[in-house]
C-alpha cells in the first residue's frame, strides 16, 4: 500500500512513503537544480580531447564551493568524488581519474549539488571532439527518451507511463533500456521514494500527485541492456561493451503537468548536438 505524506512533517530518512512538497520546496529545488545546470553548462567548453575526468571533477568541486554548495556524491556511501563521469560503455557511476579523454569518446557527467539542504540532480552527455554517427544517434535517441518520459508526467497518471514512453521509443530505434538502475525521489534526501523505472506499462507504478519531486534518467544502450558492476563497487558497464548514454533531469509534478527544475539556462541541455 503506497502512502503519501506532507514533506514538511516527514522524517529526514527514506521511509518508503512518497513526499508531497510545497511551493517553497519547489523554489528551493529550482535554486539547487539551476546551480547544477550552470555547472554542466560550464563543462561544455571543458570536455575536449586530452582533458582528464579528474580535472573535470576538480572543477565540479570548486564550482560548488565557490557558490556555497556541497557535491552530494562526495563521501556518499564511501564514494570519494564530486561527480560521476561515465565514458563510452560505462553505463553510470564512472569514477573520475587521470586518464585523458580521447577524440570520439562520449561521456556522461552527473552532478548533484546540495544548496540550502536541497539536492539538485542532473546529468548530460558530452561528445569529445568529433564522434561517430552511431554515437551521435545514441545521444539523440537517449535525449528524446528523457523528453518523452518527462512529457508523460502529470497528476493522476502512473509512474509506469514514464517508463512506457521511454521504452517504446528506445526499442523502436533499435536500442535497449537498462533495467538495473532507475530514477528516484529527491529533495531533502538524495535518494527517496518512489523509484522511477524507465521501462514497463503505463498502468503500472504509483499514482503521480502534485508535489512529488523525482529524477528521470534513462540509460540507453546501443546493444543489449545487460550490465555488470566492476570490482570497485561503483562502475557499471555494458556486458557486451556497447555504447551507453544517459540524460537526467529533476522534475516536480504540478497541478497540470510538471516543472523541469534542471533545464540549462544557456540552452545547452544537449552540448555539442544541434
Amino acid at each position: 500500500m503506497v502512502t503519501y505524506l506532507d514533506a514538511e512533517t516527514a522524517p529526514l530518512r527514506n521511509t518508503g512513503q512518497i513526499r508531497l512538497y510545497s511551493e517553497d520546496a519547489f523554489a528551493g529545488m529550482r535554486k539547487a537544480c539551476q546551480l547544477t545546470a550552470r555547472c554542466l553548462d560550464e563543462l561544455a567548453a571543458m570536455v575536449v580531447p586530452g582533458v582528464t575526468t579528474e580535472t573535470i571533477d576538480r572543477f565540479v568541486f570548486e564550482f560548488g564551493m565557490d557558490h556555497g554548495a556541497l557535491p552530494a556524491t562526495l563521501n556518499y556511501r564511501g564514494y570519494t568524488k564530486a561527480s560521476c563521469t561515465s565514458i563510452n560503455h560505462v553505463v553510470c557511476h564512472g569514477i573520475p581519474d587521470a586518464k585523458p579523454l580521447r577524440e570520439g569518446d562520449i561521456v556522461n557527467i552527473d552532478v548533484t549539488y546540495i544548496v540550502d539542504g536541497w539536492h539538485g540532480d542532473s546529468s548530460r552527455m558530452y561528445p569529445v571532439g568529433q564522434i561517430k554517427r552511431a554515437a551521435e544517434r545514441l545521444l539523440e535517441v537517449t535525449h528524446e527518451c528523457l523528453m518523452r518520459g518527462i512529457a508523460a508526467v502529470r497528476p493522476g497518471a502512473r509512474t509506469g507511463a514514464i517508463g512506457a514512453a521511454i521504452q517504446s521509443f528506445a526499442e523502436a530505434e533499435r536500442c535497449s533500456v537498462v533495467r538495473d538502475f532507475c530514477g528516484h525521489g529527491v529533495g531533502r534526501l538524495f535518494h527517496d521514494a518512489p523509484n522511477i523505472l524507465h521501462y514497463g506499462s503505463a498502468h503500472e507504478g504509483v499514482e503521480m500527485r502534485a508535489g512529488m519531486i523525482f529524477t528521470i534518467e534513462p540509460m540507453i544502450n546501443l546493444g543489449r541492456p545487460h550490465v555488470k558492476v566492476l570490482s570497485d563497487g561503483w562502475t557499471a558497464v555494458t556486458r557486451d561493451r556497447s555504447l551507453s548514454a544517459q540524460y537526467e533531469h529533476t522534475v516536480g509534478v504540478t497541478k497540470d503537468g510538471c516543472e523541469v527544475f534542471s533545464l540549462s539556462p544557456a540552452g545547452l541541455d544537449r552540448p555539442g548536438l544541434n
